[in-house]
């Protein structure tokens, strides 16, 4: 078990290999719109690792991204693993996040709020 600062450390640096792994995949799900990884949990053991993307710019592009690289998390795993010099690579989960687009939603909101009131 890694203590709490050390395994902080551990998700970030994870976290920008993802974006980078990410980055080099020639899946066209992943392409056409703003893919963002917002967060990653990994858990105390380092068994899972849950990977949070957000997609803007692109109707239903999340859920389909979401599909593309839980396919390919074995091939996110074993690039971790040779990238960042770890035995034990955990397994990766990917799940939408849709933080953003809902405070682009609340955003929208309020703005035609305003304009109401004007």
């Amino acid at each position: 078990m890694a203590n709490p600062k050390n395994q902080g450390r551990l998700a970030q640096d994870m976290k920008r290999e993802v974006i980078g792994i990410i980055s080099q995949m020639k899946d066209p799900r992943l392409e056409g719109g703003l893919l963002t990884v917002t967060r990653l949990d990994v858990t105390p053991d380092l068994d899972v690792a849950k990977v949070y993307i957000s997609v803007m710019g692109k109707p239903e592009g999340a859920q389909e991204a979401v599909k593309a690289l839980n396919r390919a998390s074995g091939h996110v795993r074993t690039e971790i693993s040779r990238r960042m010099h770890i035995r034990k690579s955990p397994r990766f989960v990917f799940a939408q996040d849709d933080g953003a687009a809902y405070a682009a939603h609340i955003n929208q909101v309020l703005a035609d709020l305003n304009k109401g009131e004007e």
